[in-house]
């Protein structure tokens, strides 16, 4: 069974264009919980999809300051695992969980 604080540590995948590119070296890219160990993010990953993980790299991507009606705003800093699958495996992240 899983942990129900699986779900608190993988909050979205990340579906881009450079996302889909790495997708083909058997990697998966998901937006996580700012205070996420790369253990948990592993920890997480293997529960809540059933595959073996590799590797787990990591990156926050700083938000960017943005105008919206003349009004200046700063967009939230998103952490992104990028998440490395054992020979075999793969996850489709087009479906939900």
């Amino acid at each position: 069974m899983t942990d129900l604080r699986h779900y608190d540590v993988i909050v979205s995948p990340s579906i881009t264009e450079k996302s889909t590119l790495v997708s083909e070296q058997n990697q998966v890219v998901f937006n996580v919980a700012k205070g996420a160990s790369k253990p948990e993010i592993k920890a997480a990953v293997e529960a809540l999809f059933g595959v073996k993980v590799t590797a787990v790299n990591t990156l926050v991507r700083k938000g960017k300051l943005k105008r919206f009606r003349g009004f200046a705003g700063k967009q939230k800093d998103v952490k992104k695992a990028i998440v490395t699958l054992a020979d075999g495996q793969s996850i489709d992240v087009s479906t939900g969980l």
